[in-house]
This record gives structure tokens, sequence and C-alpha cells, in this order.
């Protein structure tokens, strides 16, 4: 019988990070649990997410690994405990699990780093402007289902906000802007909407103008997720068949740059907002 809760992505991606650094020390499962007093079942189980694991077992692992990178090791510990529930988990039964991971890993990261060529990112789509995108979705939503999303989508904003905002940074292109999703009054709407978001001061908007040239990554929308240390950062694709979540290293640099490389092609953020108004005004 599965378990009636599923693993959370955190758990997930510390029991990931655990196997790597037993593979990196050229250890087997069944040499770990020996070492551990333990069995090649239960180190399979953490590192699955299957089964949570305390802080001090994290340590002990890290120096059978013969881990030593003391920053990686605490920020591991820091992923141990009990599960908390997310606001994410009212939607469990109801949206895709690719939501649901998500929107758990833009609550864990430091920062967020999104590209997105021709859509608005979501984290600062109004309601009208993510209601009408939802509406176009193939195969077609029932409208319930797409109030579902449109709520899900809003209530993934709340990181923006508060005593302690997560620092978002935006490379949109300019043609996202000029796709008039909804008609005159919508997208009038959404683009004063990011304006007046970039103006945060955790918010940083750049726009990628026409005849920049060749752009990496242009066939899709890149979110960049900070972790509380590099190793522990996560890339989420935005494809047609869901979310999908990469974490390996090379996946990691290889956005990093994607996205630095997009972010040099954009307008200064002053800039910016000067074309998001005159396109505005345009429509």
């Amino acid at each position: 019988m599965p378990p009636s809760n599923p693993p959370t992505v955190r758990r997930q991606r510390l029991g990931a990070e655990l196997r790597k650094l037993r593979e990196r020390a050229g250890m087997s499962a069944a040499t770990a649990a020996g070492l551990l007093g333990s069995n090649q079942t239960q180190i399979s189980n953490i590192e699955a997410g299957r089964h949570g694991v305390s802080a001090d077992r994290v340590r002990t692992l890290a120096r059978l690994y013969t881990c030593p990178d003391q920053e990686l090791i605490d920020a591991l510990v820091q992923m141990t405990g009990g599960r908390t529930r997310g606001w994410w988990e009212d939607y469990r039964d109801i949206l895709p699990a690719g939501m649901l991971d998500l929107a758990e890993v833009e609550h864990q990261a430091t920062y967020v780093r999104v590209a997105t060529m021709v859509h608005i990112p979501g984290l600062l789509q109004t309601t009208d402007h993510a209601r009408v995108i939802f509406n176009a979705a193939v195969p077609p939503l029932a409208p319930y289902e797409v109030e579902h999303r449109v709520s899900f989508r809003i209530k993934r904003q709340a990181i923006l906000y508060g005593d302690a905002p997560t620092p978002l940074t935006a490379i949109v292109h300019e043609a996202a802007l000029r796709m008039g999703y909804g008609g005159p009054t919508v997208a009038q709407a959404q683009l004063q909407h990011l304006i007046d978001m970039s103006e945060r001061e955790n918010i940083t908007v750049v726009v990628i103008p026409f005849g920049a040239g060749p752009l990496p990554g242009s066939g899709q929308s890149v979110d960049y997720l900070g972790g509380s240390v590099p190793q522990l950062d996560t890339v989420q694709l935005d494809t047609d068949h869901g979310n999908e979540l990469l974490n390996s290293e090379a996946h990691l640099l290889n956005y990093r740059s994607v996205l630095d490389r997009m972010e040099g092609y954009a307008l200064k953020p002053s800039a910016s907002r000067g074309i998001i108004h005159r396109i505005a005004q345009s429509l």
C-alpha cells in the first residue's frame, strides 16, 4: 500500500544529496549501511525520500562519506525535521503534483530568477491574465479546474510579500509584453501590475528588446530557485507535459549561464519599465 503522505520535495532533495555524497565517496549503499549499523533498505529509503532522517544521522553520513564542505553539511542538516504542511497541500488531490512541487521549492528558495519569452512570469501575473492563460490550455480545462489553477498561482505570489520577501529577478522578452492576452483591458492592467511590482525593493524586472540577437534557452520558460547553498539550487522548466525539476551540478551550471547571458541582453530596470509603459499605452 502506498504511503498516505507522499514525500515532500524537500525530503526527496535531501535524500538525493545524501546519495550524491555517497557516490562521490565511491561507497555502495550496502557498505554505507554496514558502517552505519543499518541495512541497505533503510539507506535506499532515505535516499529516495521515503523515510525522514535526523540531523545527527545526516552529520554521521557526511562524516562516513568524508564530505569536506561544512557549509553544505549545515544546509543539509537544516533540511531535516518533521513534515511541515504547506498551504499547497490543500491542492494535493486537485492539481498535478508538479505544480505543488514548484510551490514548495519556491517557498524554500532564498531567491528566484525567471526567464520567459511569450508569457508574463507566473509570480507576476494578475488574476485576469492567469485566467486567460489557463482557459487556453490543451486539452481544455473545466471552469472549476481553471479557478483552482488561478487561485493556486496567486497564492504562490505570497513569497514576494511580507517581512522577508523573496528576491525575484524576472527576465522578460518584449514578445511577452506584446502578446495582448485577454484584450486591451486585461493586457494593460497586467503591464501596469508588472511596472508596479518592478518598483518593489525585492523585485527586478528587465526586458529583452526585439533585435537583441539570438538567445540561449529561447524556446522555454526557466525558473532558477536558489537554495541556502549553491549546491541546493533547483531549476524548474515549464513544459507541455508539466513542470520538470532539475538539480544536477551540470544542469545548475548550464542554466546559471543561460540566465546570465539572457540578462546580459536585457535593458536596465529603468529602461525596462519605460518600454513596458510605452507598450501599455499603445494598446
